[in-house]
């Protein structure tokens, strides 16, 4: 990460690096990653293709492939979104990049790779998104989504889920390489 996160714990080793698109010099570092969480994404609302391109593609593969030559034997999980379009040929610029940046992690030498794809994620434990139209979208919804929960369990996730998922794909492995958002309620307990 950029800036150093106020979560801390004994299992946990947290890296401060500023270039995010140049791992030179953190290789003996990243051989002794056996897990990668990588959580790093921007809505592509207010982005052109190239910007979201940058972002969630370059970012993401200059990570993946300093992790993967400095330990193949990791696991990598990414949160990518329901209705990432893996032919990367659809309409929905979004779609087509995660798309994008799926195929390539998912070629990448690792042990194992896992993409997840959660659909709506409740923030719980005091989590708040980064992003000002999800928040208000949250607060619009917060009083109706136990009803979306009920009528739509495969489209509605929560962090918890999500996290415990992540952590559960990287103990004993996964069903699929692509983790749908019904799959996360699944292995995330719910």
């Amino acid at each position: 990460c950029r800036s150093a996160l106020a979560q801390q714990h004994a299992k946990m080793r947290m890296i401060v690096h500023d270039n995010l698109l140049d791992f030179a010099g953190l290789e003996a570092e990243l051989a002794s990653v056996d897990a990668c969480f990588y959580c790093l994404g921007v809505s592509s609302t207010s982005l052109g293709e190239d910007a979201y391109t940058r972002i969630t593609f370059d970012l993401t593969l200059a990570a993946a492939r300093a992790l993967a030559a400095a330990h193949p034997g990791a696991c990598f999980t990414y949160v990518s979104g329901a209705g990432t379009d893996s032919s990367e040929r659809g309409r929905t610029m979004w779609a087509r990049v995660k798309g994008r940046t799926e195929n390539a992690l998912l070629a990448l030498p690792f042990k194992a790779a896992f993409m997840f794809r959660p659909a709506m994620i409740q923030p719980l434990h005091g989590e708040v998104s980064k992003t000002k139209v999800y928040r208000v979208v949250y607060a619009l919804l917060w009083p109706v989504l136990p009803l979306f929960k009920v009528l739509l369990p495969g489209q509605v996730t929560t962090t918890e889920r999500v996290g415990r998922a992540m952590l559960e794909v990287v103990r004993r492995g996964g069903a699929s390489r692509v983790v749908e958002n019904r799959e996360i309620n699944e292995i995330g307990g719910g």
